[in-house]
């Protein structure tokens, strides 16, 4: 039963915990809340923001999340913030854009070099005093278009997210219905195969959904989509939904969700954001028959609530989140939920790469509590092993070079978002010290692009590509000598890296026709290759094959080189949940194909003693 007194009188004692341990002088002049956070809008917000001390405490006191902001009362305008930012630095012209969210209150600096901000950073308790805003400085990517159109909408839509945050506040922080804790995974899509990720996680309060993709490789309408019509669920019963990462498969049929009338939060990190929106416009924009239109995804813009990595999120009035690296790509999250009063802790992995990549850091595992695992699989079979990554770059390179040597020419087909970005860093990396000497490398503009956001983000990527941006290092990605790749392109002695990564369709079946009859020439394997695909067939060593619609002999050379992954071998697997301090009392495999995700499974089991499952789309377990 719900009690809207008991409710009332609970908010009026946060309210009152609050007040009385707030200095007076901050003036705050209302509380309220908007979205997953308790929000304070002050008339001298330094004041907290200089002494954070005193916003942890109240944090420890109530338990939630404490955001403040500036009282509409003292902002500036807009254009009057521009001029005093940017005559407050030294190199003005070194500031290419500045975007305002009138519903935050928070204008973020683009800034072209390192040094100009840091200056900036210096100077942000002043500016803030200076422009009644939160400011927020982040290195300027080279095209600033995806950002500026998204900010067009937040922007443009500030009153109604205004309106949007109040009412997804109020339906977390209601006071929770009495009965028992209980806890269900339900398996919409992604169980025993790989595409249509898919969680609906169901408590005695709470509907979240965890992921929502689409099936990339597969053109079979039924099993395009996660499964969420089975069980009759009204897109107003979902409290929330919660994105790993970017890729089509985790987060490509959110604006279906949009589409049909869910009015609810879409968490994910702060990069996944601006990446998930690019990839679904790409996917639009290329589809013959699309799933949604722009105008669904840009309703999906004025919904999404970014968090950071470590910040521990109230979602539902029993559901707090913990967003931690997964290690899979920059932004890439595993998810720790925390259910009811301390009753239950689920962490779902996401894509999860437990080993050394050059882009992003390790995948985190110092979980505080849980008691059941929801972790991918695929790469599940005892013989799913790689090399390290220090031999595989040395395997690559070797391969590289006994091409070039001969004047050949190197096809490298990759993913637009993730691998190519890891693989375009390590070719950098492998010409600064002379193991590899091509000519050109050649980058598909997607994939170029991409770069934006890890420029935008530094933060997120590894420790020594950070170490490599703070020592302001002259091209600390290793990516100034990527040549964009233009479609009359010639290749002799160089590489070229483009999609799909399967050989599908895309820039990679083009290129391929052209290599195909050339024996001095190579194209490089390096991602997973679901069955049937032209890279499958080829790694299998079948040599004629259906290109653009032709039968063609493959004369050139056809390397699979392992190791290069963005996903966990089945070793690092092993080794991650090893690594989970918490006893685990429950494990759920899926991502993986069938076999795959039932030997992890029975492995687990095995060597852990924990109880497993390797669940069907379409069946559900009771955890709790």
């Amino acid at each position: 039963m719900y009690d809207r007194v008991q409710d009332e009188n609970r908010n009026q004692n946060i309210v009152a915990s609050i007040l009385n341990n707030i200095p007076s002088e901050s003036e705050i002049t209302k509380i309220e809340y908007e979205g997953p956070f308790i929000v304070l809008y002050s008339r001298k917000p330094t004041v907290l923001l200089e002494n954070q001390e005193i916003i942890s405490k109240m944090v420890n006191l109530i338990k939630k999340r404490i955001v403040i902001r500036t009282d509409t009362s003292i902002r500036s305008s807009e254009e009057s913030v521009n001029h005093i930012i940017r005559s407050s630095c030294s190199k003005p012209n070194n500031i290419p854009e500045i975007c305002f969210d009138p519903a935050l209150g928070e204008a973020t600096v683009f800034v072209n070099d390192f040094r100009t901000l840091t200056e900036l950073n210096q100077l942000e308790i002043g500016l803030i005093e200076k422009t009644g805003w939160k400011l927020m400085c982040r290195r300027a990517p080279k095209n600033l278009g995806i950002l500026k159109s998204m900010n067009e909408i937040l922007h443009s839509s500030s009153e109604e997210r205004i309106d949007f945050y109040k009412r997804v506040g109020e339906k977390i922080f209601r006071q929770k219905l009495s009965g028992s804790e209980e806890a269900s995974i339900v398996c919409l899509g992604g169980f025993s195969e790989i595409g249509r990720s898919a969680i609906l996680i169901v408590t005695h309060e709470s509907k979240i959904l965890l992921d929502f993709g689409i099936k990339t490789y597969n053109n079979e309408d039924t099993d395009l989509l996660p499964r969420v019509d089975i069980f009759g669920i009204g897109m107003n019963e979902i409290d929330a939904v919660v994105i790993s990462h970017a890729h089509l498969d985790h987060c490509g049929a959110v604006p279906i969700l949009c589409k049909y009338g869910y009015d609810g939060p879409v968490y994910c990190t702060e990069p996944t954001f601006p990446i998930m929106i690019s990839i679904l416009q790409d996917y639009v924009s290329r589809s013959k028959e699309p799933l949604y239109s722009t105008r669904d995804i840009e309703n999906l813009i004025s919904h999404v609530i970014p968090l950071n990595y470590g910040a521990v999120t109230d979602i539902s009035p029993d559901v707090r989140i913990t967003f931690a690296n997964s290690g899979h790509m920059i932004g890439s999250a595993s998810t720790h939920l925390h259910i009811g009063n301390g009753d239950y802790n689920i962490v779902y992995t996401g894509d999860l790469k437990f080993g050394r990549l050059n882009t992003v850091d390790n995948a985190f595992w110092n979980f505080p509590r849980a008691e059941t695992l929801i972790i991918e699989s695929t790469n599940g079979n005892r013989d799913d092993k790689f090399v390290t990554r220090d031999v595989a770059e040395e395997n690559l390179a070797k391969s590289i070079n006994s091409t070039i040597q001969q004047d050949g020419r190197v096809l490298i087909p990759v993913p637009v978002l993730g691998l190519s970005q890891e693989i375009c860093v390590t070719l950098g990396m492998l010409r600064s010290i002379n193991m590899i000497n091509p000519e050109k490398i050649f980058v598909d503009e997607k994939i170029l692009d991409m770069f934006n956001f890890y420029e935008m983000y530094s933060d997120y990527l590894s420790k020594p590509l950070k170490q490599r941006i703070n020592e302001q290092i002259e091209d600390p990605l290793f990516i100034n000598n990527l040549v964009k790749l233009e479609p009359s392109v010639k290749w002799e002695k160089s590489i070229i890296l483009c999609p799909s990564s399967m050989l599908t369709d895309g820039p990679s079946v083009k290129y391929l026709s052209q290599i195909a009859n050339d024996p001095l020439s190579k194209v490089i394997l390096l991602s997973e290759q679901f069955q049937s695909s032209t890279g499958k067939l080829l790694q299998e060593g079948l040599r004629n094959i259906i290109l653009e619609g032709n039968n063609v002999d493959i004369k050139c050379n056809v390397d699979m080189i392992p190791g290069f992954s963005i996903h966990s071998d089945y070793n690092q697997l092993l080794a991650y949940v090893n690594r989970l301090k918490p006893k685990l009392k429950k494990v759920i495999t899926n991502h993986g194909e069938g076999k795959k995700c039932q030997n992890l499974s029975n492995s687990l089991n095995r060597i852990f003693k924990i109880q497993s499952f390797h669940p069907l789309v379409q069946e559900s377990i009771k955890v709790l």
